[in-house]
């Protein structure tokens, strides 16, 4: 049986990996949110659950049911089971999600969020569930009341990928949106 992830972030941008088979998908009772740890600097976008509500991304094979990549990129979460809340259109029976644990999650500290990893993420939204795709990732996302360090000049994220000026104009409203 050939597992699954469900991605709600960065791996919603296929730019930013080549895993196949990827397809859009619904995890359900769950809501996505930027979390502080003390294992850097930036803040980590995570998932909580959340009954009621729903968060869109895709959900990927993973080759040869290989993870050792997959959770090497993912090094800061723990891999948890998901099949039971992700609604989706394939035959895919395993699938699993990534969470920052509740251990390694900080309330406080000077953390901030890189422009260049949201501009990523949205940009994969856009591309994927289109401009209310983009409206919909800030609905479903809590806590947006980090500092974000404005990185697009000289992109710090590792997977940065380049934004139209369109896509930029709309990550800047609608982030100014939530702040």
């Amino acid at each position: 049986m050939t597992p699954w992830f469900f991605g709600y972030g960065s791996l919603v941008n296929r730019s930013t990996h080549t895993y196949p088979l990827a397809q859009k998908a619904t995890l359900n009772n769950w809501r996505r949110t930027w979390v502080r740890t003390g294992l850097r600097e930036v803040v980590f976008l995570s998932i909580h659950p959340a009954p009621g509500h729903s968060i869109d991304g895709l959900i990927a094979a993973v080759p040869g049911a290989d993870w050792a990549a997959l959770d090497a990129r993912e090094a800061a979460y723990a891999r948890i089971a998901a099949t039971d809340h992700i609604a989706h259109g394939s035959d895919a029976s395993d699938i699993a999600a990534y969470q920052v644990p509740t251990e390694h999650q900080q309330s406080d500290g000077t953390h901030f969020m890189l422009l260049s990893y949201l501009d990523v993420v949205i940009q994969g939204f856009l591309t994927e569930f289109g401009q209310e795709g983009a409206e919909a990732f800030f609905a479903t996302t809590d806590n947006w009341d980090l500092p974000v360090r404005d990185d697009r000049a000289a992109p710090l994220y590792a997977r940065a990928q380049t934004l139209t000026r369109n896509e930029q104009s709309l990550v800047d409203r609608l982030l100014a949106q939530v702040q």
